[in-house]
């Protein structure tokens, strides 16, 4: 095995032999890069004596999964209905028109990615986004670009 999958091995240790363990074994193995690489799961098909096509099937029918990389600061715009009602949509084209790129992807320096998501959760606070552990409420498409904006000089000021 190739030094760079070690930080699977724990993880696979851990569910070794236990039946209807995937789902956890691939969200603990994106937790630690953000995206499930190639390499790693074939690595998991191989410990788990599942094929990687199976296991590519069980990855690309859930969202919550990714096969490339996210930016450092993830995006995620709630499209509920709470959020969907008070402009999700809006935000949405706002932002990514702040950072030239369309929901589902990653800035070319690699800072930003945009997500659109279901619920967030935070109903009362509609319109809302989240980055990383954040949760911003009561948008409007120019305080959604202000903190865009603001996160850019963050970043130049690092």
């Amino acid at each position: 095995m190739e030094n760079n999958l070690s930080y699977i091995e724990d993880v696979l240790n851990r569910y070794k032999g236990k039946k209807g363990s995937l789902i956890t074994i691939l969200q603990q193995v994106q937790a630690k890069k953000g995206y499930l690489e190639q390499e790693a799961l074939e690595l998991v098909a191989k410990r788990t004596g599942m094929s990687t096509a199976s296991i590519y099937g069980v990855v690309t029918f859930y969202a919550q999964f990714r096969l490339t990389p996210i930016g450092k600061h993830l995006i995620r715009v709630c499209h509920g209905t709470a959020c969907h009602v008070q402009n999700a949509e809006g935000l949405t084209e706002a932002i990514s028109s702040e950072l030239g790129i369309k929901a589902g992807e990653t800035t070319p320096d690699g800072l930003f990615t945009i997500e659109t998501v279901a619920c967030l959760g935070c109903c009362s606070l509609s319109p809302v986004i989240m980055i990383g552990e954040k949760v911003y409420g009561k948008l409007t498409t120019d305080k959604a670009r202000k903190i865009i904006r603001d996160y850019k000089k963050m970043e130049m000021a690092s």
